[in-house]
């Protein structure tokens, strides 16, 4: 059965509502070169994971400019996971010596250098990244290209990019990851988090077959 991730959360009652819809993992993402309504302080962000219920992921979504500024924001945020966008596999593996969290690398469904990538990270995230690199741009890829790295590699599969409440169930079952990550696909037209979509994720997450 897939975990659930639940991405861009940015108070404490989304991050409430998510725990209580069943997620696995929360992510609160900061200090990121892309707008986004959901990037969070890394003050605001250390809080939310400090009260966060034990026994679900506290996952910190960054894209640092080097692994000693991940390093250094992993620090201050004190998540259980970090997932990082836009370094190389080299600096993957140096940010991963210098943290005590898991990391998880974030690549693009047509990126060449995956098995490198799988080689440094303790999970890859597959996305649908947007030209700036960023992820939540709520567009599914191909996921029968996903299937084929689930397949060839011993690394754990995230899949992210365009999942909804009406479509995940079909996901899981097409390209067993494992877990799914979404954003923008249980928000409301405000941004903000919606309760019913959550619950609705998660639930078609675990009923795939």
């Amino acid at each position: 059965m897939a975990r659930v991730k639940l991405c861009g959360i940015t108070t404490a009652s989304d991050r409430d509502a998510a725990v209580a819809a069943g997620a696995d993992a929360l992510g609160f993402i900061s200090e990121v070169s892309v707008d986004t309504h959901r990037e969070l302080l890394p003050e605001d962000a250390a809080a939310l994971v400090a009260s966060t219920p034990p026994f679900v992921t506290t996952t910190l979504v960054t894209m640092p400019d080097s692994p000693a500024a991940g390093a250094d924001l992993v620090a201050r945020v004190r998540p259980d996971v970090v997932q990082v966008h836009g370094l190389s596999p080299a600096d993957i593996e140096t940010l991963a010596a210098a943290v005590d969290a898991r990391v998880v690398a974030a690549v693009g469904a047509d990126e060449p250098d995956v098995v490198a990538y799988a080689d440094g990270a303790d999970a890859l995230l597959v996305d649908t990244p947007a030209t700036d690199g960023g992820g939540g741009t709520g567009e599914t890829h191909d996921w029968a290209r996903t299937r084929s790295v689930v397949e060839d590699l011993d690394t754990p599969v995230v899949l992210a990019g365009g999942l909804t409440p009406a479509n995940v169930g079909e996901a899981v079952a097409s390209v067993d990851p494992y877990a799914v990550d979404v954003a923008s696909g249980v928000e409301g037209p405000d941004g903000r988090k919606d309760d019913a979509a959550m619950r609705a994720f998660v639930a078609g997450a675990r009923g795939a077959v």
